[in-house]
């Protein structure tokens, strides 16, 4: 099977996977979620780790842009460097050991717009080491 046919395949498997969830996940969540005091505070959780790590890269050399609804924050590193997406990314890794995520992956042709994407649903002991690294670039 040719690998354009073959990445269909897996397209419908993922499809129909991500969005299926067997009974009995499906009643725990609804217990889960029974108990308003499970989730009531959550907007508040992140907001805090998303301040902390807002807050730690204030003096950085990225370009930071703050979110709204999610818990990645996105860098605009091209004040640090002309590389492509997947480049900045393998040297983060390499050189900082420090893992993101290139916004490129997102677009069939990886256009990169020099971002980069950092979680914070994270331990508040790895969001210091992150500002740290981060700093340190």
């Amino acid at each position: 099977m040719a690998a354009p046919a073959l990445m269909a395949e897996f397209r419908k498997v993922h499809q129909f996977n991500v969005f299926s969830v067997h009974t009995p996940t499906q009643y725990a969540i609804a217990d889960y979620l029974a108990d308003a005091s499970h989730y009531e505070n959550l907007g508040r959780f992140f907001q805090q780790k998303r301040d902390f790590l807002l807050a730690g890269l204030h003096n950085s050399r990225f370009r930071v842009y703050v979110p709204q609804g999610t818990y990645f924050i996105v860098l605009d590193y091209s004040a640090i460097s002309s590389a492509p997406e997947n480049e900045f990314v393998r040297e983060l890794v390499i050189k900082y050991r420090l893992a993101t995520i290139l916004l490129a992956a997102f677009y069939h042709d990886g256009f990169s717009q020099q971002c980069v994407r950092v979680c914070f649903a994270k331990q508040q002991k790895t969001l210091q080491q992150a500002i740290e690294l981060l700093c340190a670039v």
